[in-house]
């Protein structure tokens, strides 16, 4: 196998994971994971989402997070946006890298943002520009690019026209995002390979749901692509609530254990982010969908 020496594994927990518990966490708690999480080695973490609080309660203290938490050097603090009023609230609170989201599938777009994405990808120049203004980065999104419940397929098409329009207003860093969780590892090959040969300037990212249990599959086939960038979530909370029997994130640790057993570098130091795991089990009162949780890494088997 040709596999990269290293990957970068952005942590979404404190978004896609928390956005989707019933329990919601303080402010203070939060700071105290993200504060674990920087410890434990990651340099890029979704701090949150700048959306409307009453449609997304979870995410209401992110601005508050923000602020507590100020820059810290060597680390990419971003948080997900889905209009001009995230970029307005990122720039009060000192956020400066925000995420921008399009759907490949026309009625999860719709069922997401309420836009379709024609409307989604005609507001990104206005985004991009008040951006730039700020200080602000921005990246792109792009879910459901391997599979919609409603549509099913999704043209290779209709993939590359969201990408344009990202490139069109100087984007050239953007996520595919299994929000739907129908990605398998063959396909995942041929469509990250496509994008690899057709878009070599984009920095691309990989969002993957385990909601077949297919997230770890589908990460190793896009590393044989030359793709090492991933989002994943701690204890493997999250999916997106828009999705029918959506399930969580692929999960952190149980990635970063793949990745030390394999010899691929993370910096990502998997007796500290097992603890925090632990902790966000506790916090979140119920039992996590992580495999490191339950049977422990597999060098712990060892007998000296």
């Amino acid at each position: 196998m040709n596999l990269p020496e290293k990957v970068t594994i952005c942590e979404v927990g404190l978004r896609d994971g928390l956005q989707n518990e019933k329990k919601i966490l303080n402010t203070e708690e939060k700071l105290e994971l993200a504060n674990k999480l920087i410890d434990a080695g990651f340099k890029v973490i979704e701090l949150g989402s700048f959306m409307n609080p009453k449609a997304v309660p979870q995410m209401a203290d992110t601005d508050e997070l923000f602020k507590k938490l100020g820059e810290v050097s060597g680390v990419e603090m971003r948080a997900l946006i889905a209009n001009i009023k995230g970029v307005e609230r990122a720039a009060i609170c000192g956020c400066r890298k925000v995420k921008i989201n399009v759907s490949a599938s026309r009625l999860h777009n719709l069922s997401n943002l309420n836009k379709t994405p024609e409307e989604s990808v005609a507001g990104f120049e206005e985004i991009v520009t008040l951006a730039n203004k700020h200080g602000i980065s921005v990246s792109g999104s792009i879910s459901m690019p391997f599979g919609s419940p409603w549509e099913g397929e999704i043209s290779i098409e209709s993939i590359k026209s969201i990408i344009k329009a990202y490139l069109d207003v100087g984007i050239t860093e953007i996520s595919l995002s299994d929000a739907s969780g129908m990605a398998v590892p063959n396909q995942v090959y041929s469509i990250c390979s496509n994008m690899q040969e057709n878009y070599p300037q984009v920095k691309w990212w990989l969002h993957f749901h385990n909601t077949r249990g297919m997230g770890i599959a589908n990460i190793l086939a896009t590393m044989l692509t030359g793709i090492t960038n991933f989002d994943s979530s701690f204890c493997g909370l999250g999916g997106c609530p828009f999705v029918p029997g959506a399930a969580g994130n692929v999960c952190s640790e149980d990635v970063v254990h793949m990745m030390d057993e394999m010899g691929i570098k993370t910096d990502i130091n998997i007796f500290k982010l097992l603890e925090l795991a632990k902790k966000v089990q506790q916090l979140v009162e119920h039992e996590a969908d992580s495999y490191l949780l339950r049977a422990g890494r597999s060098k712990d088997l060892l007998k000296e």
